[in-house]
């Protein structure tokens, strides 16, 4: 069996920078270990797989990291929109994805990408002491929403920060985010999340449904400018809006091919 695969980068408008995702057009689903297993060959931060719903203009939508499936993913979600507007000639302005966080929307103006995604405020916790010595970092404040976020002074303690990845990968949550007010953006961050395969993420879609309501309520605004300050980096342009996060950025295809299936699968 013959299945088409791109490698797009996303939140970039220049190639080798960005997160990269594979994005994997099907007719219909997989086995589950199949997708997993193609995820682990590709070994990116994320797979995406998406299949055309007959009864909708609409696609379902799944993400695969290298070791498990997860319930959200910005970055591979603008990579699958950036294949179907500009690969595979979907027509409309806005696509329309279900998926296990619920309906995500994707709008294109010109060459940039919105997503449209739920809201998930981090609230204030207790730091634990293992993952203080990860950080390596006394944060500002600890919160918490699936992921733990914290908070710093200055750009220049997260660009610095090297974590113990292996005390993070024994943490309660997803990942780590680590943030703090940038010098030429309203804020910068980092991502760590070696529990799902990934040490660093280079750029994180969905940690921004939690730093936008975070820094909105720290700046008083709602329009932000941030960068992910990891080794290839990326751009976002962000906007809260009641209970959603619009996610806005560029990407751009970097490979297409062809995966070959074995009989056996």
């Amino acid at each position: 069996m013959q299945l088409k695969i791109f490698q797009i980068d996303a939140f970039t408008d220049k190639a080798f920078a960005g997160n990269p995702a594979a994005v994997v057009p099907l007719k219909e689903w997989l086995d589950d270990a199949v997708m997993q297993s193609i995820a682990a060959e590709n070994n990116l931060a994320e797979t995406a797989f998406f299949v055309s719903e007959i009864d909708s203009d609409g696609f379902q939508l799944r993400w695969f990291t290298p070791k498990v499936e997860v319930k959200l993913c910005g970055h591979a979600t603008l990579a699958t929109s950036f294949v179907l507007f500009n690969e595979l000639g979907y027509g409309k302005d806005e696509i329309v994805f279900n998926t296990l966080s619920g309906k995500l929307m994707v709008t294109k103006n010109a060459e940039l990408l919105t997503l449209n995604f739920p809201t998930q405020k981090p609230v204030p916790c207790d730091l634990p002491p293992s993952l203080e010595k990860a950080i390596g970092e006394k944060p500002l404040e600890c919160l918490k929403n699936n992921d733990y976020v914290l908070v710093f002074e200055n750009e220049d303690i997260i660009k610095n920060i090297s974590p113990n990845h292996n005390l993070i990968r024994k943490l309660d949550a997803r990942g780590v985010i680590i943030t703090a007010p940038g010098e030429e953006y309203d804020f910068v961050a980092r991502f760590f999340a070696a529990a799902s395969g990934i040490d660093e993420d280079p750029v994180t879609g969905s940690a921004y449904t939690k730093l936008t309501p975070y820094w909105a309520e720290k700046l008083g605004k709602t329009s932000f400018k941030a960068r992910q300050v990891s080794q290839r980096g990326g751009n976002l342009t962000l906007e809260l809006k009641d209970d959603r996060v619009f996610i806005s950025g560029h990407a751009v295809k970097y490979l297409e091919g062809i995966i070959e299936i074995p009989v056996s699968h």
